[in-house]
């Protein structure tokens, strides 16, 4: 990657931590004469308090666009915890407006912009697909129709303005994400460990899962990839059953996994977003696979014990 200016959301949460560590460590690694590291910009909601700070608001719709001037490429991750919560109507709204609306700004700033960034990748989820059973899917299947797949085609949707500004913008459409530090997966990594861990309902559906290294190359792959535009699916190339993962996460963490959620009491605890925590989605991804990208943890016991080591 040559030395760009980078402008991201999301950069305190779980992918965009590591992205930032992922961006700066190129100038450590860069040989003498090969020019400085990465320019970083980050967009948080507070006044700045740093020159690498730049001030939007999603819920406002407000960007300070004059901040992003100069950006060769902005990565939108931002958006509520889809499992922070209890799907409450008041946070059904929260989720997607955390998504809708600060994607319709941030790609509105940009549009304006005398001289856009080259690319923007804007976040999306694999929750796009809906419930796909064990049928393999790709970027080519339709949207699902519950709540977490109309949230994602808005979201997609509100990058509209970028698209028809000639942007190139990309929509990685991400599975779980095995991280020990956030995101659905950091919360299975204290119960395992306890010997608390077990399948949830029958265990049959799929898990489309990608390990965060992986995750990380892949942004910044979708980033460096001119041919690539629209949805690309971020998920490891083989997707697994929970109950495979409950037996990774025993096997890598040395734990027992005796344990088993029945779907009465995950509705119980969670509410409707249980229904998406037993749905099945096994998504393969096609577009990132033809694009030459080569990932480095293709199992979740590698998936596992990378997560172990970050």
């Amino acid at each position: 990657m040559a030395v760009m200016r980078i402008a991201i959301t999301g950069s305190a949460g779980l992918i965009g931590t590591a992205l930032l560590r992922s961006l700066r460590g190129d100038g450590a690694t860069r040989p003498p004469g090969a020019g400085k590291q990465h320019d970083i910009v980050r967009l948080v909601r507070h006044a700045p308090r740093a020159s690498d700070e730049v001030r939007w608001d999603p819920q406002r719709q407000t960007v300070d666009a004059a901040g992003l001037a100069g950006c060769d490429a902005v990565v939108h991750l931002a958006g509520a915890g889809v499992g922070d919560h209890r799907w409450t109507d008041a946070y059904k709204r929260e989720i997607r407006d955390s998504r809708v609306l600060g994607t319709a700004a941030l790609a509105e700033a940009l549009a304006s912009l005398d001289t856009p960034p080259r690319v923007f990748v804007c976040s999306s989820a694999v929750g796009y697909y809906g419930d796909t059973g064990d049928r393999r899917t790709d970027e080519s299947a339709p949207p699902g129709d519950d709540f977490l797949a109309r949230v994602c085609a808005d979201w997609e949707d509100a990058a509209a303005p970028a698209v028809e500004a000639g942007i190139r913008t990309v929509f990685p459409r991400t599975g779980l994400v095995v991280g020990r530090q956030g995101g659905a997966w950091g919360r299975l990594f204290p119960l395992f460990k306890l010997g608390l861990g077990g399948r949830l309902g029958t265990g049959r559906q799929y898990w489309s899962y990608i390990s965060l290294h992986d995750h990380v190359a892949a942004l910044r792959h979708l980033i460096d990839t001119e041919e690539l535009s629209g949805p690309v699916n971020l998920t490891a190339p083989e997707p697994v059953t929970n109950r495979e993962v409950t037996a990774a996460m025993g096997r890598v963490l040395h734990r027992p996994t005796p344990f088993a959620v029945p779907a009465p009491a995950l509705r119980l605890a969670l509410g409707e977003f249980a229904d998406n925590v037993l749905a099945s989605q096994r998504i393969i991804p096609r577009r990132l696979l033809d694009s030459g990208f080569t990932f480095t943890h293709t199992t979740p016991d590698s998936a596992i014990r990378a997560a172990l080591e970050d």
